[in-house]
């Protein structure tokens, strides 16, 4: 469409040089033209009055004139002559003829003394003159009708240059207007290609990420009750052992033994306890079985002391008894936060004490954990234990916010929705 546009602007500047060029030059030719009949028309007043009422003070005068007349009439022709066209030549010889033998008859008439012109001048004048400066004045108008059939000839021309210029146009437009509508209709069908594409392509990675979710929701749920039943046999069988073990040698013990045996019977005794407490702590630190059997606050509260014990952090725990009203994955989840972010506060933040909060609503829960330690750029830390909690929270519905700057500490907060959970325990 560009290039059409600007081949129609060429074409229509250089239609519109032609018909200027044609005007000009009519324009020019009439001029010349009319220069000659007036000239004519002087010559033969100038004659007239030279012959018919002779002025003989001002017969030099006249013959100026005169001669300046036939100067301007020969410049004319032949100014006349460099733009004719060819056509026009045998008319345009046939009146410069003319034009010369009218001057050349001037030129002998006035040539002979006005004492013996006498009778003759009248003669010459109707019969010569006249007659001579009517056929050129015709010769002349033949030339102009020349002139005007050129200039008609051009405007036909031009008259079928622009209808051809038109067709043409409306032949760019059409074929434009076409080749768009082709290009709207393929552009608009690749382009519902490409969206039909997209909502598969988003369909599929929907149902990937879905499906991702609940892969990771059932790893969490087959990791919680891998370590609920760990926790159980730990306490029920190893730590039962151990204290069974313990007991015996007590009872061994009581009894009269050599110095030897009975230094025996306590290593081993020192041994079964250690081991009490070693599965002890390793059954509460996979899941206490005080979350299963006595709730979320004090599983929170037991945690505190246990961490505060072995770290020395003050750990506060603020949260009402009500708190425990909760579905058994928001209290693990819960816990989980709790217990990664006393993890993380004790070995990396080097934070002195921390805060609990946990507040229940109608709708949801919200659980913030503030400690005063080092602080981190969020940015650029973002380890697996972060990771997990996130996944944890975003697994019940809920919303994870991270909040830390160095120096300043980490709060970590999140709300966790009680209506989706109950809709779902419902649907199930």
């Amino acid at each position: 469409m560009a290039a059409a546009g600007a081949a129609a602007i060429v074409e229509l500047g250089r239609m519109n040089d032609a018909d200027a060029l044609l005007l000009h030059r009519f324009q020019t030719q009439s001029r010349l033209l009319g220069q000659i009949r007036s000239q004519i028309y002087l010559s033969g007043t100038l004659v007239r009055d030279s012959l018919l009422a002779p002025a003989p003070a001002g017969a030099k005068d006249q013959q100026d004139r005169l001669d300046a007349s036939e100067r301007d009439t020969s410049a004319a022709l032949t100014e006349y002559e460099r733009g004719m066209e060819p056509a026009q030549a045998p008319e345009f010889r046939q009146l410069e003829t003319e034009i010369r033998n009218y001057w050349t008859v001037l030129h002998s008439i006035l040539s002979v003394p006005r004492q013996q012109q006498g009778n003759s001048r009248y003669a010459f004048f109707y019969e010569q003159l006249v007659p001579r400066r009517t056929t050129m004045l015709q010769l002349a108008d033949r030339v102009a009708e020349f002139d005007e059939a050129a200039l008609d000839r051009g405007e036909e021309q031009f008259t079928r240059q622009f209808d051809r210029f038109r067709l043409a146009s409306l032949a760019t437009l059409a074929i434009a207007l076409l080749g768009g509508i082709l290009v709207t209709i393929i552009t608009t069908a690749y382009v519902l290609r490409l969206g039909r594409e997209s909502n598969q392509r988003l369909e599929e990675v929907t149902a990937a990420r879905a499906s991702l979710q609940e892969l990771s929701a059932r790893l969490v749920r087959a990791q919680e009750d891998e370590r609920r039943a760990l926790s159980r046999e730990l306490h029920d069988e190893v730590s039962q052992s151990f204290s069974a073990i313990a007991m015996d040698v007590d009872n061994l013990l009581d009894a009269e033994h050599p110095p030897e045996v009975r230094a025996r019977l306590q290593s081993i005794r020192g041994l079964a306890t250690r081991g009490v407490d070693v599965t002890r702590n390793m059954s509460l630190l996979l899941r206490p079985s005080m979350l299963d059997d006595f709730g979320l606050i004090p599983a929170l509260r037991w945690l505190a002391r246990d961490v505060g014990r072995r770290t020395g952090l003050r750990v506060q725990v603020d949260a009402p008894d009500a708190a425990d009203d909760l579905p058994e994955e928001h209290k693990t989840c819960i816990f989980r936060l709790v217990q990664e972010a006393l993890n993380n506060a004790a070995r990396h933040a080097q934070a002195r004490s921390v805060q609990i909060t946990l507040r229940p609503e109608a709708q949801r829960v919200s659980v913030s954990i503030q400690d005063d330690g080092a602080g981190f750029d969020t940015t650029a830390v973002r380890g697996l234990g972060l990771l997990g909690m996130e996944e944890r929270v975003r697994h019940v519905g809920g919303r994870f916010v991270l909040d830390s700057q160095r120096g300043r500490g980490a709060m970590l907060q999140a709300e966790l929705p009680l209506a989706v959970l109950s809709e779902e325990n419902g649907n199930g």
